[in-house]
């Protein structure tokens, strides 16, 4: 089929090569869990467990706080032993709120519904399942999967797109799944296919990925399923390029890919729904590619959610030497973090242990004006010129240049000479701007509250005086009355 050139992007050392010819590999099991009540986009979980509660593997311990939102199931069978705060996988290293479940070493899971005819439930049901087994988006966003499916279903999507491209360097977890689950896999992109009644259903596969790319197509083959091989470039995995390499359509500004037809999903994703809506398990492991040239035995994991990193490290024989940089996700995205006790949540697709010869650190620079960010920027956005505005904190001008539209994939910072951050001034900017958003939104809300406050004073205020007056009218009606009487009296 015809594809669509992409515009800018960049072709960084893939270094896959460390980890994907190593077979998945289930992680001995954790004799601790720590599962953070956030691990998707939107509110977090609400617990429905305490302290003491014995738990099988499966069973819900958080539910999902309104429709932007995702419920949490216990990884394996245990003790829940607290409900607190623990470090939390993210560079800030601050506590989030978490459930401790401490394992008993039987991994007993709780009673599930198994079906041999996962296509005899309804669009609806399979929604409604997906969203009970806790699943969101693998691919990094960890978007409700369920909503997605809703939302789409309700737009009319004509287009689903499975993302197998995983173009960040490093990561093999998708390679990997793709290699060796690929009949679960396509069962699964069959369900939300069905479930959002797609007419047309693509897998993009980046070429670097051979193996896969024939396991798809041999799985795919009485299927209305069509495997897309895609060319190898960063960000080739990023939703909105996905969707413009394979369908020629652009999102438009602020849009979403429902707006042009399109539903998009992650190939390890589609594996999740399978083993819900097939086997009623809910979503309590992935699939983690530990990689970098600080690790000894570069390997893909199944993990459990609230795993600590460290016994992932652990697992593939510990640091070779020193890591200059730790991150979870991919190089370019992903999040940097210190403390290896942080747990692997659902959105873990990576655990990285870099050298500094990895990272290349280097001290910043003047701009040179080489616009070498501007032809990188995979959406044509000017890098150069957003960050300016960023420096003297003029955000609105930012904005204006078309910062909101930045998927923050790095690769304006990969390409430059001058070694600098960009991507970090941007998503300061973002937070920034978010912050602000809060702000107003929060003084809308204040004013709003004062406004009704003053109305309500008001209010009572007039009923009050209204009230005296008509107790007023009523007493000199009565006086005047009396008057009347007294006089008819005196005349008689």
């Amino acid at each position: 089929m015809k594809l669509f050139d992409l515009r800018g992007g960049v072709h960084p050392e893939g270094r896959k090569d460390l980890s994907v010819d190593h077979h998945i590999r289930a992680l001995p099991l954790p004799k601790k869990l720590f599962v953070p009540l956030q691990q998707h986009i939107g509110a977090h979980a609400i617990p429905v467990v305490n302290v003491g509660d014995k738990v099988l593997k499966g069973q819900l311990i958080a539910a999902a706080q309104g429709a932007v939102s995702s419920s949490i199931h216990a990884p394996t069978s245990g003790v829940v032993t607290a409900l607190g705060d623990h470090v939390a996988p993210h560079p800030s290293g601050l506590p989030v709120p978490t459930i401790t479940l401490e394992s008993d070493g039987e991994d007993k899971w709780v009673a599930t519904e198994i079906t041999d005819t996962p296509f005899a439930y309804s669009p609806e049901d399979i929604a409604a399942r997906v969203a009970a087994a806790g699943i969101v988006g693998l691919g990094g966003a960890t978007f409700p999967a369920a909503l997605k499916l809703n939302l789409s279903r309700n737009s009319g999507v004509q287009t689903l797109i499975m993302n197998g491209g995983e173009c960040e360097p490093y990561l093999s977890c998708d390679d990997r799944i793709m290699r060796e689950r690929a009949v679960e896999i396509i069962e699964g992109i069959r369900l939300i296919a069905f479930a959002v009644a797609a007419k047309e259903v693509l897998v993009g596969i980046e070429d670097n990925k051979p193996v896969a790319i024939a396991a798809m197509q041999a799985a795919a083959k009485s299927s209305s399923v069509k495997i897309v091989v895609m060319p190898s470039m960063y960000p080739m995995g990023s939703e909105k390029q996905i969707i413009y390499v394979l369908t020629g359509k652009e999102i438009p500004a602020g849009g979403r890919p429902s707006d042009v037809g399109v539903l998009v999903h992650n190939v390890a994703t589609a594996f999740a729904v399978q083993q819900a809506i097939r086997y009623g398990r809910p979503l309590v492991a992935r699939i983690v590619t530990v990689s970098g040239g600080a690790i000894k035995t570069p390997c893909n994991v199944e993990a459990l959610i609230g795993t600590p990193v460290r016994e992932l490290i652990d697992f593939a024989d510990g640091f070779s030497q020193a890591a200059t940089r730790m991150v979870l996700g991919g190089p370019m995205m992903g999040q940097q973090f210190t403390h290896t006790d942080v747990p692997v949540v659902k959105g873990t697709s990576g655990v990285l242990a870099l050298t500094a010869d990895e990272i290349g650190q280097a001290e910043a620079s003047p701009c040179i004006r080489c616009s070498s960010c501007v032809r990188a920027c995979p959406v044509g956005l000017l890098p150069l010129e957003m960050a300016a505005h960023i420096r003297v904190s003029d955000l609105s001008g930012a904005v204006d240049l078309g910062l909101k539209d930045c998927i923050a994939c790095g690769s304006c910072s990969y390409v430059c000479p001058a070694h600098i951050p960009l991507v970090h001034f941007f998503n300061y900017a973002k937070g920034d701007l978010a912050a602000q958003e809060r702000s107003k939104l929060k003084q809308e809300a204040t004013k709003k509250l004062a406004n009704a406050r003053n109305e309500r004073i008001a209010r009572i205020e007039r009923e009050r005086a209204e009230a005296m007056a008509k107790r007023k009218a009523a007493k000199e009606a009565r006086e005047r009355a009396a008057a009347a009487a007294k006089a008819a009296m005196e005349t008689a």
